[in-house]
This record gives C-alpha cells, sequence and structure tokens, in this order.
C-alpha cells in the first residue's frame, strides 16, 4: 500500500480555540466547504460548530479539530515540530521572535532546549498549544 495522510485530527475541549490557534501558527484557512458539506449531509449547527477543518491554502493534509468532553491525559504521543523559518534554520533572534508571536496567540512556553544530540545540535523550544497539547518550535 502507498497511504498517504489525509488530515491529522485533534479531540479538543474547545475546537475552535484550537483552529484558531493552529491555522494562524500555519497560515492555514478554515474550511468553510467542509462545514457546507456537513450541513447538507444532514448535521445541526451543534454538530457541525464541533467540528473544524483547517487546510493549508497550497493543499496538501488538513487539521481536524472535534469536540470531545473527555480531558486530556498525559503527554502527546505525537506532536508537531514547527519551523520558525522555513527551509532553514533560523537565527536565535528569529526563533524568540517567532516564540513571542505564538505566546500571543495562545501558546505557552515548556522550556527552550539547547543541547548537543550526537553530531546535531538542538535549539528549539518546546511549547504546548492553547489546551496543552506539545509542540516545537524550532
Amino acid at each position: 500500500m502507498a497511504g498517504r495522510i489525509a488530515n491529522t485530527v485533534y479531540y479538543a475541549a474547545n475546537p475552535q480555540v484550537l483552529a484558531d490557534f493552529w491555522a494562524a501558527v500555519l497560515d492555514y484557512r478554515i474550511d468553510g466547504e467542509f462545514r457546507d458539506r456537513l450541513r447538507a449531509g444532514g448535521l445541526d449547527d451543534a454538530a457541525i460548530v464541533n467540528r473544524i477543518l483547517v487546510r493549508n491554502p497550497d493543499g496538501g493534509a488538513g487539521l481536524v479539530f472535534r469536540h470531545t468532553p473527555a480531558p486530556r491525559q498525559g503527554r502527546n504521543r505525537l506532536h508537531f515540530d514547527v519551523q520558525a523559518t522555513p527551509g532553514r534554520r533560523p537565527t536565535p533572534e528569529e526563533l524568540d521572535a517567532a516564540r513571542d508571536e505564538l505566546v500571543a496567540l495562545g501558546a505557552t512556553v515548556v522550556r527552550l532546549v539547547d543541547q548537543d544530540w550526537g553530531p546535531f545540535h538542538e535549539h528549539y523550544y518546546q511549547m504546548v498549544d492553547p489546551e496543552g497539547n506539545e509542540f516545537c518550535l524550532q
């Protein structure tokens, strides 16, 4: 099989808050057509508000945010590594500026990692989104 990832799904207490956060972080757009298709398929507004698709305007896999009443427990088993400057390593100043932008959007800094990992030097921020999901800013 030669499959590909269609979407990544987040379960959230407040899907709209996370959809807005990640759309801003990644410069993605909320897919209104997705909501129209759900409505045409018989879902009412109460169900639709709890299902949000955020897409990369250039195509590719999207992010789906769905409501769950269950609280998140433990660490993520999967997380995003977000590039502050796509295609190249950021300067320390660029990384700090990107960190500040994410904090203004609702992220929280967990720690700065600045260490060698074998032949690789790691310099990135471990962060969490507004619902506590871990991600790294590199």
